[in-house]
């Protein structure tokens, strides 16, 4: 990892932190319903939402940096993935092919070739 992706993936996630702490304590839409019943005025519950405030600008502006820190780290894996990485490997070629001691290929687990049935029987054979 070198300085590029350390910087971008440490502010990635005090991004993502901060914007959990702003929306926690940013105000609910739903917390003044009691002004409805009664205690005060009823305009906040369904009425026009008002100006945003400094934690709902903060929060945007975090969110947006949020999704550019995840396209640039998204972007920097791929295209700096190592050679021979997850990137450019299949599942498959990770393990070399299993051989037997005579130097030949193994037979895979669940191969279709049956077992030679014993006394000559026709009991081992698959049906076509």
């Amino acid at each position: 990892m070198n300085y590029f992706e350390g910087f971008l993936l440490f502010l990635h996630v005090g991004v993502a932190l901060s914007i959990c702490a702003f929306v926690l304590l940013q105000h609910g839409k739903g917390a003044d319903m009691g002004a409805a019943f009664g205690s005060g005025s009823s305009g906040s519950l369904f009425g026009s939402a008002g100006s945003a405030n400094f934690l709902s600008h903060t929060t945007a502006v975090l969110a947006a940096v949020f999704f550019v820190t995840s396209i640039g780290l998204t972007w920097y894996a791929a295209s700096h993935g190592k050679p021979g990485g997850l990137m450019e490997r299949s599942v498959l070629d990770k393990n070399p092919p299993v051989t037997t001691p005579g130097g030949t290929p193994a037979a895979p687990a669940g191969s279709a070739t049956p077992a030679p049935a014993p006394d000559g029987s026709k009991a081992g054979e698959v049906p076509k």
